[in-house]
């Protein structure tokens, strides 16, 4: 191959990259994890390992389209883009990819459920097959100590999420990862919903846990990165038919 192909795969793969942030930022919107400024999705550039793709600080997410994405680098640096970057979300980001090169996007969002559950400082039961999705392979930071603008903070976070694809935030939140956007906006997605089940289920009786056997044989079938793929698909199908000018 030579450098003129790799430059055009570089940049075919960023166009995908960038197009499907933009999209998962609608999605969040659509599905109302969009709370004032808070919350923030990253994607890495896959030319450059030590930057990622991030929303524009203080812009809401039903606005974002792939034009306003900017790059920073892993010292807070905008590489690309005119607006100011989400400290927290620098803090929390740069520190989960430098801890996990194997994590192409994250995401964090103030989602209603998702604050509720973490609020208990408990990990997420086996009660369905899609909470399955998380067993064994999720955590939680069971600290606050306020808005992540400590390097030091991130850094405890990413130790917390280990290698797990999911960690809860104790009275923070939520936290996804994946080695695609596909599989991060899915688990965040499929996360927040497993929070309302389990705290509709218990605020009715004590829910039956699915049986370790059977929930591990579930989380093989439906915590796959190629199972996260498929059902992001459908909601990508959406977005795209009811907002395309995202990908402007």
């Amino acid at each position: 191959m030579n450098m003129t192909d790799q430059k055009i795969n570089f940049s075919d793969e960023r166009k995908s990259r960038k197009e499907k942030l933009a999209g998962a930022f609608r999605l969040f919107s659509l599905f109302g994890f969009d709370e004032g400024n808070a919350g923030h999705i990253t994607v890495k550039d896959p030319e450059y390992d030590d930057c990622f793709w991030v929303n524009p600080y203080n812009m809401h997410f039903s606005r974002i389209k792939v034009s306003d994405l900017i790059l920073v680098n892993h010292d807070g640096e905008v590489v690309e883009g005119n607006r100011a970057v989400n400290k927290a979300g620098f803090t929390i980001h740069s520190q989960l990819h430098k801890a996990r090169p194997d994590v192409v996007a994250a995401a964090h969002a103030h989602s209603v459920y998702g604050k509720a559950w973490s609020t208990l400082g408990r990990l997420l039961d086996p009660i369905n097959q899609e909470a399955c999705a998380f067993y064994q392979d999720h955590s939680l930071y069971d600290a606050y100590t306020g808005v992540v603008h400590d390097l030091q903070e991130g850094e405890r976070i990413g130790k917390a999420l280990g290698n797990h694809k999911a960690v809860i935030l104790q009275n923070h939140g939520l936290l996804t990862v994946g080695g695609s956007i596909e599989e991060t906006v899915w688990w965040f997605v499929n996360m927040e919903r497993s929070c309302q089940v389990q705290i509709l289920a218990e605020s009715v009786g004590k829910p039956v846990l699915i049986e370790e056997e059977h929930a591990k044989h579930t989380a093989a079938q439906v915590g796959t990165p190629e199972e996260a793929k498929r059902c992001f698909q459908p909601l990508w199908e959406r977005i795209v038919h009811q907002q395309p000018d995202f990908l402007d």
